[in-house]
């Protein structure tokens, strides 16, 4: 689940995968570019160890699974953002890491996204608002795309398959906290609710998977 929305058992409050997730943060541009800090097992580029990171014990039970649904495609275009000329609706960025059950970072890591459009509409022809990418160096994903539209008898959700490298596939769906039909769908599930927040006339959504391996 979202590690953000678990409490961390840790000495002090402050789990590895936290730990990770801050230093991701706080990084300059090239982190994301793969050129990123050494880990804090290995040396740092002085020579010097780093301290090391606390064992990881953030209580996080595998991400669950949940129903692929009727609209699955497979190959899906590669790309990070399914906002193409003339898509339409609230743009929203959901980013996140994928994880492990003892808290590393996936790298290279398949993340297969799609969803309906802003009217509720699944292209079924096409590839509009479906894509695929894979995680970087750090297990980090992100992706540009914009808030579904409400697809009948459903609450508003974002559909995923997560694969790391040569292991079983997560089918899963994301959700958005505050969505009346929370309440009334018969799927949905609380822990794969995604932390978001407003940003000008967009979202910003946050997610952490973990899957179920060391």
């Amino acid at each position: 689940m979202d590690s953000e929305n678990t409490q961390d058992s840790t000495q002090g409050g402050i789990s590895r995968k936290n730990l990770l997730k801050a230093a991701m943060v706080a990084a300059p541009v090239p982190f994301f570019l793969g050129a990123a800090p050494a880990p804090a097992r290995e040396p740092a580029s002085s020579g010097q160890p780093l301290s090391p990171t606390p064992m990881c014990d953030d209580g996080d039970d595998p991400t669950p699974p949940q129903t692929e649904g009727p609209y699955f495609k497979p190959n899906s275009p590669l790309r990070t953002s399914l906002i193409e000329a003339g898509t339409q609706g609230t743009r929203l960025t959901v980013s996140g890491v994928v994880f492990s059950l003892t808290c590393r970072p996936i790298a290279n890591a398949l993340l297969d996204f799609w969803q309906a459009d802003t009217n509720g509409a699944y292209d079924n022809t096409g590839f509009r608002l479906r894509g695929h990418q894979f995680t970087d160096a750090q297990g980090a994903f992100r992706l540009e795309t914009v808030v579904p539209g409400l697809y009948p008898g459903r609450t508003r959700h974002i559909h995923v398959k997560v694969q790391a490298p040569n292991r079983p596939v997560l089918t899963t769906q994301l959700y958005f906290p505050g969505e009346p039909g929370n309440n009334t769908d018969p799927i949905f599930n609380p822990a794969l609710l995604m932390n978001v927040r407003t940003d000008g006339q967009a979202k910003q959504g946050t997610f952490d998977f973990v899957l179920n391996h060391t």
